[in-house]
């Protein structure tokens, strides 16, 4: 001490120990700031890594939303680089401005300094407002993310809403189709009944005549019982035979109820020798040509045109295949069959 004082004594105020002083608490300062600015960055830099997977699990959600989500993402992380980027700025500033304040009082009122000081707080003011503008930005983002996810909520409400309603219509199908093919099993039902009483009603009436069978569910006339032979005008006889049915047929018209549609459809059939005559080209034509003329007799004698149909077959559905007279005549057909329409 006591060379210390000497030194003082013989040099003159010694001010080494004040700035020696000043100047570690500089270095103390910045090292608190960088040390907080350090924690800051950790917990920003947490939560926007939160941000990042709740925006990444949105986006799986709802494609519709992915572009809009990714560009928001994109600005989400542009404003932070540019806050990390305020930050850095704003601790380097700090520490620029501790260092001139400190060189500024060991200088004891340096106007230089103290302008520097000056300028340094005045762009340290600068960089807060941009960090609260980047923050403010921010949250707007996160508004929108939350307005997002309740409309994901929504539209997801909607979804379920909507499959209810699919099931419900199902279901409600699925009973009409039910109900349908019942009511449709019904009417076949009473065709089929209606049918037989027809059928019954005509074979009393007919008898057991050689040149009418019954085929399955349809009455077959020989055609040389309305026709003669390469011809489509009906003869006497056949008219005689015709008047019967229609009056079978009129009295069906009146039983069978309005709502089933049934249709009496007469099929005129050739054997397999080829036909050409100045009237008839084809046995296909002529078929045709002897149906129409059923038809058109049954029309004559007050039979509905809506319950009747002609079909011409040509030689193309034989009774008998073989190739003799007697399969030739069985061929040669008209055949009448109640059906649906």
């Amino acid at each position: 001490m006591t060379l210390a004082r000497r030194a003082r004594s013989d040099g003159g105020m010694n001010y080494w120990p004040g700035f020696v002083d000043a100047l570690s608490t500089l270095v103390l300062s910045v090292i608190f700031l960088l040390s907080v600015f350090v924690v800051v960055q950790f917990y920003l830099a947490q939560e926007v890594t939160g941000k990042d997977t709740a925006l990444q699990r949105l986006n799986a959600q709802i494609a519709q939303l992915t572009n809009l989500l990714s560009l928001e993402k994109a600005g989400s992380l542009d404003l932070e680089q540019q806050i990390a980027q305020l930050r850095a700025g704003l601790a380097s500033t700090e520490s620029e401005r501790d260092r001139l304040k400190g060189m500024a009082e060991a200088a004891s009122g340096a106007a230089a300094a103290q302008g520097q000081v000056t300028q340094l707080s005045s762009e340290l003011d600068a960089q807060k407002q941009l960090s609260v503008r980047a923050l403010a930005q921010v949250e707007a983002l996160n508004q929108q993310i939350a307005a997002l996810r309740r409309q994901l909520t929504a539209l997801e409400q909607a979804l379920e809403v909507s499959e209810t309603r699919d099931k419900e219509s199902q279901t409600k199908l699925a009973e009409l189709g039910q109900r349908l093919n019942l009511a449709l099993a019904q009417r076949v039902q009473e065709l089929s009944r209606y049918r037989s009483d027809f059928f019954g009603r005509l074979r009393t009436i007919l008898g057991n005549r050689p040149d009418v069978r019954v085929v399955g569910d349809r009455f077959v006339f020989q055609s040389e019982v309305f026709f003669d032979a390469s011809q489509a005008t009906l003869k006497p006889e056949g008219m005689a035979e015709l008047d019967t049915v229609a009056g079978a047929l009129l009295e069906l018209e009146k039983q069978i109820p309005q709502d089933i549609a049934w249709v009496m459809r007469v099929d005129g059939h050739t054997d397999v020798r080829p036909i050409s005559t100045p009237q008839f080209r084809s046995n296909w034509e002529l078929s045709a040509a002897r149906a129409i003329s059923v038809v058109q007799y049954l029309i004559s004698k007050g039979v509905s045109p809506q319950r009747l149909v002609a079909a011409g077959f040509g030689e193309f559905q034989p009774l008998d295949t073989a190739a003799n007279e007697a399969a030739y005549s069985r061929n040669r057909r008209i055949e009448l069959k109640l059906t649906e329409r």
